[in-house]
């Protein structure tokens, strides 16, 4: 934490924003990443092909499909999926190096991915991101222009079925204007900041109160 009216936080926190696709979670994310301090983005690894108009370590990580098993193998992954024949993942290391310096990181998975991570680490804040209505969500997914009319469908039968894993989550996003959400998630970050429990709180009164 930049405010150093505040006590020092002796570690990083973990936000986890998830949702079904198609509900916007990268409009809301994007925001913030530019609005609030000491705060990073988690890039994904993968090992499908790298497509021309991304940036390896940008968009993601661009690795060979040994490289990303033996990830797996020495547990360097915090979660993993696969789709379509290619892995994709979140590495440990990054997140590990940020939160031992007292940053905060955002990452982004779909909810199976959550459910990992609420495993291996139970003190991550889950922040579930959902489209107002499936109505919304159908709009949505068209103007991507990526999915024909039965994807569109698929995703809005499936939309149903991934909210109900609601109970793993530790806030809600009802992202109906990308602007108000992205404020709701720096809502978030900064209560979070501010929890007792995270900050060197006897550090600070003696420092600023003589031991009192």
């Amino acid at each position: 934490m930049t405010d150093k009216r505040y006590p020092d936080r002796p570690a990083g926190i973990v936000f986890v924003v998830s949702g079904p696709s198609g509900s916007g979670k990268g409009t809301v994310i994007r925001p913030c990443l530019e609005r609030v301090p000491d705060l990073r983005y988690s890039v994904s690894a993968t090992t499908r092909e790298l497509r021309p108009d991304e940036i390896d370590g940008v968009h993601y990580c661009f690795v060979s499909r040994a490289a990303f098993e033996d990830m797996l193998v020495s547990g360097r992954m915090l979660e993993h999926t696969e789709y379509a024949g290619n892995l994709y993942g979140t590495p440990c290391g990054p997140i590990d190096d940020w939160t031992a310096q007292g940053l905060d990181v955002i990452v982004e998975v779909e909810v199976e991915g959550t459910r990992s991570i609420r495993a291996k680490m139970p003190e991550a804040v889950l922040v579930l991101v959902i489209a107002p209505t499936l109505s919304d969500l159908a709009t949505r997914l068209r103007s991507r222009g990526t999915e024909d009319p039965g994807e569109i469908a698929a995703r809005s039968a499936r939309y149903g079925e991934e909210l109900k894993a609601w109970p793993l989550y530790d806030y809600l996003i009802v992202n109906d204007d990308r602007h108000h959400a992205a404020e709701d998630l720096a809502a978030i970050i900064v209560a979070e900041r501010l929890k007792l429990h995270r900050l060197a709180m006897q550090r600070f009164i003696d420092m600023g109160f003589g031991g009192v």
